[in-house]
C-alpha cells in the first residue's frame, strides 16, 4: 500500500508554493492575531465518503466566545458552505446509511437528541429526556440510537434541590467531589419515537458501542465516582432483549474506546496494560466476548494510540497514532500484530474519520508555521486533497518563526530532542534573548503542530526551546517511564542541558532568559526557580506548589503511582522535597502567576500559596486569578489577558523594557470567514 504523504512533498501539505509575499512584506505575530486565527474542529466524513462535515471555530470578541458553525464541503473540492443554522449542535454522527445526521442540541439547558436528514432540512428533536444525553451511537441497522444519560432527579428531588438542599457527599453513590448521577443506557427508534431503558444499575456509563448485529452493546462503567480511581472502570456486555449484564474485565487497568470487531467475536479497547494502572502509552487490546480472553495486538507500535478504526472486513486496524514529534497513520494487523505506515509527514494528522469502507480519510493537518485546515485523501492515493484554506491571511501577512529540530545529551547521558524557534530575518546587533517553555503532563509534549507561542514571541525578538524531556510520550515507553520517582530531577536536568547547549551554539544570550510553562509546566518552571537563579523572569500557569496539601484536593494517582511514589503519610519526605514551596527561600526569580479559579485539575491555592510566599520574602511577584477559568480558559479577553500580562512581564524583567501592548481593534473584520 502506498504511503499518503511521503516526506518529500510534506511541503505541499502547507503549501509553500502559495506563499507570495516575501518575508520583508510581512510583519511580526500578535496576540490579536492569534485570538483571530479561525479554528477547525471535529471532521466527520459521510458513509459514503463523498462529503466531510466540518466546525470552524470563529472568535466573536463582543460576546466574550467562540462561535461554532457547522460546514460541509465535497472531498473532490470546491466551497464550502454553511450546514446548520445558528443554533448550531455538537457530536454529529452520520447514520450507517448516510441519510440522517444525528447531533446535541441543547433544549432547556440539556443536551438533546437530533435528527436531520443529510440532504438538508430542518433538524428536529429526537429525544425529550428528562435529563441531558451524555453521549449516543447509531445502530448498525440504523433504526435506533442508543444513548447514555444521567439518571434524572425525581420531582420532589427536584423541589428540594431548587430549594437549596445541594450538599454534596463527596465520594459517596455517583459523586465525587462534586455532585453528580448514575449513568445509564437507554434506546429509541426512529419510528416510533419511543425511549427504552436498557439498564437500570448503580453506575457511571463510559464509552460503548453495539454490536455488528445490534443485539448486544460493550460498555466501560463504574461503580462509584472517586476523582483517583479511573482503574476501577471496566468493560461489561449488554444483552439488549433481556437487559443481562455480564462483566467482562475485573482489574485495575483503566479501560476505554471500546470497539467491536466487524465478526462480532472481539471487542477492542484501549488501555497502557491489560491488568495494572502501567505508565505507559496507550495500547489495543482484543478481548474475546465469549471467552473472556484478552491479548496485546499494537505491541509492535512504539507511539500512543491516538484512536483506531476497524477495516470494514475485520482484516485491519487503522491506527491513528503519535510517534515523536509527529501523528500519521498506521495499518496494524489484529493477528500478527505487523504494523505499517500509511502516511508518513512532518506534522500533525488530526481528528481522524473514516469512511464506511474505509478507503478515504478526512482528518486535519498542522505543523509548526500553518494553522489547521482539513484534508481528505483515499488510502492508494499518492496526495491528499486540501479542502479549506481558513487563514489565507495569516499566510499572506504574517511573518512566523524559524523552527528547528535539536537534540542534546542530558548529564546521564540520555538524548533529549526538543524544539527551537528563532526570529526570522536577524540583523541584530546582540544575542537575542531567550525564552524556556514547559510542557504540561508530566505525560505530554510539544509536537509538530501549530502553537502561536513560538511566533508571537519570535516577533518580539526572542528564541524559543520547547524540550520534550524525558516522561515526555511519543518517544516510547521507556522515555516516558524516565521520570518515575524523581520530578523535578532528571526532568530539570534535561531543561537545563538544553539551555547549555543552545548558549553553547551561541544562538543567545545567557544574561537575558525567561521560563514559562502551565500545569505540570508550571509546577517543573516553579521547582526550576528554586534551583537556580539563571532566569530573569518566570510565568508559572496552573501550578502545583505544595504535593501533600494537593492531595485531596487535585488529581494525585500519578503522583502516588509514579512521580513520587507512595502516599504523603507513608512517604513524607519525597513529597516535602519535590516540592517547590519547601525551597521557596531560594527563589530570587521574579515570578508572574497565573490561575484560573475553577481549575479542578491543579486548584487554585497552590499558586496563592507561592505567591503569598513571594510577597512575605520581597521577590518581586504579580499573580492574576481569572474567574469562572478551569484548567484551560475558554474565554477570549481571559485569554487575551493572560497572554499581554505574561509578556508585559518578560519585557520588563528580562529586557528591562517598559513595553505597551497591542491595541485591539473595536471592530474586527471575520479575516476568516471568507476562506472555505
Amino acid at each position: 500500500m502506498k504511503k499518503l504523504f511521503p516526506r518529500c512533498v510534506a511541503t505541499a501539505l502547507v503549501l509553500s508554493c502559495l506563499i507570495v509575499a516575501s518575508v520583508g512584506q510581512k510583519r511580526p505575530m500578535t496576540v490579536d492575531d492569534a485570538l483571530n486565527l479561525v479554528d477547525v474542529e471535529n471532521p466527520r466524513i459521510t458513509p459514503d465518503g463523498s462529503h466531510i462535515l466540518f466546525v470552524k471555530s470563529v472568535l466573536d470578541w463582543k460576546d466574550n466566545k467562540y462561535k461554532k458553525i457547522p460546514f460541509m464541503t465535497s472531498t473532490s473540492g470546491g466551497p464550502a458552505w454553511q450546514y446548520i443554522g445558528d443554533a448550531g449542535g455538537s457530536d454529529f454522527q452520520f447514520s450507517p446509511d448516510g441519510r440522517h445526521l444525528a447531533f446535541k442540541r441543547k433544549v432547556e439547558e440539556k443536551d438533546q437528541i437530533f435528527l436531520m436528514p443529510t440532504g438538508g432540512g430542518e433538524a428536529v428533536a429526537l429525544t425529550k429526556h428528562r435529563s441531558a444525553v451524555a453521549s449516543f451511537r447509531w445502530s448498525p441497522s440504523g433504526d435506533r440510537l442508543f444513548f447514555s444519560a444521567d439518571e434524572a432527579r425525581s420531582e420532589e428531588e427536584e423541589k428540594e434541590h431548587k430549594a437549596g438542599d445541594d450538599a454534596i457527599l463527596v465520594d459517596e453513590g455517583p459523586n465525587g467531589q462534586t455532585a453528580a448521577r448514575w449513568r445509564n443506557l437507554w434506546s429509541i427508534d426512529l419510528e416510533p419515537r419511543e425511549e427504552k431503558r436498557l439498564t437500570e444499575e448503580d453506575m457511571i456509563v463510559g464509552s460503548f458501542d453495539p454490536a455488528p448485529d445490534g443485539a448486544r452493546i460493550a460498555f466501560t462503567a463504574r461503580r462509584e465516582n472517586r476523582r483517583n480511581q479511573e482503574y476501577l472502570s471496566e468493560i461489561h456486555l449488554l444483552d439488549v432483549a433481556t437487559g443481562g449484564i455480564t462483566r467482562l474485565t475485573d482489574n485495575e487497568a483503566p479501560e476505554t474506546d471500546v470497539k467491536w470487531s466487524p465478526d462480532g467475536r472481539s471487542i477492542a479497547f484501549l488501555a497502557p496494560d491489560a491488568e495494572t494502572w502501567e505508565l505507559r502509552h496507550r495500547k489495543i487490546f482484543l478481548l474475546d466476548a465469549e471467552t473472556g480472553g484478552i491479548r496485546l495486538v499494537s505491541g509492535s507500535f512504539q507511539g500512543d494510540v491516538l484512536d483506531y478504526f476497524w477495516e470494514p472486513d475485520g482484516g485491519g486496524i487503522l491506527v491513528h497514532g503519535l510517534e515523536g514529534i509527529d501523528s500519521n497513520l498506521y495499518r496494524l494487523d489484529p493477528v500478527g500484530g505487523s504494523v505499517v505506515a500509511l502516511t508518513d509527514v512532518r506534522g500533525s494528522l488530526k481528528s481522524v474519520s473514516v469512511s464506511r469502507d474505509g478507503r478515504r480519510f478526512g482528518y486535519l493537518y498542522a505543523d509548526f508555521h500553518q494553522p489547521a485546515d482539513l484534508y481528505t485523501s483515499t488510502a492508494d492515493a499518492s496526495a491528499p486533497v486540501r479542502l479549506t484554506d481558513l487563514n489565507p491571511w495569516f499566510r499572506d501577512e504574517i511573518e512566523t518563526a524559524e523552527s528547528r529540530i535539536v537534540r542534546w545529551r542530558s548529564r546521564d547521558g540520555l538524548e533529549i530532542e526538543g524544539l527551537l524557534f528563532l526570529p526570522v530575518g536577524g540583523g541584530a546587533s546582540e544575542k537575542p534573548p531567550l525564552l524556556l517553555h514547559i510542557h504540561g503532563g508530566p505525560a505530554a509534549l510539544f509536537p509538530n503542530d501549530f502553537s502561536s507561542a513560538y511566533h508571537i514571541w519570535a516577533g518580539l525578538g526572542y528564541v524559543s526551546l520547547a524540550p520534550n524531556v524525558r516522561g515526555s510520550r511519543g518517544y516510547g515507553d521507556e522515555l516516558l517511564r524516565a521520570n518515575m520517582r524523581d520530578i523535578g530531577g532528571g526532568d530539570f536536568e534535561d531543561l537545563m542541558t538544553g539551555v547549555d547547549y543552545v548558549v553553547a551554539q551561541g544562538l543567545v544570550d545567557p544574561e537575558r532568559m525567561g521560563v514559562r510553562g502551565w500545569s505540570y509546566g508550571g509546577i517543573l518552571g516553579g521547582w526550576t526557580v528554586t534551583q537556580t537563579d539563571r532566569f530573569k523572569a518566570a510565568s508559572l500557569g496552573a501550578m502545583v506548589s505544595d504535593w501533600t496539601s494537593e492531595y485531596g484536593p487535585g488529581f494525585n494517582y500519578d503522583v502516588r503511582l509514579w512521580y513520587i511514589g507512595g502516599t504523603p503519610w507513608e512517604n513524607p519526605e519525597a513529597y516535602r522535597e519535590r516540592s517547590s514551596m519547601t525551597h521557596i527561600a531560594n527563589v530570587e526569580t521574579p515570578t508572574l502567576l497565573l490561575h484560573g479559579l475553577e481549575d479542578p485539575t491543579c486548584t487554585e491555592p497552590q499558586s496563592m500559596m507561592f505567591f503569598a510566599a513571594l510577597k512575605d520574602r520581597g521577590v518581586p511577584t504579580r499573580y492574576l486569578r481569572f474567574p469562572r477559568e478551569r484548567h484551560g480558559f475558554r474565554e477570549p479577553r481571559h485569554q487575551r489577558r493572560r497572554d499581554i500580562e505574561e509578556i508585559r512581564w518578560m519585557q520588563e524583567h528580562v529586557l528591562g523594557v517598559d513595553w505597551t501592548p497591542w491595541e485591539r481593534e473595536r471592530e474586527e473584520e471575520d479575516k476568516g470567514e471568507s476562506g472555505g
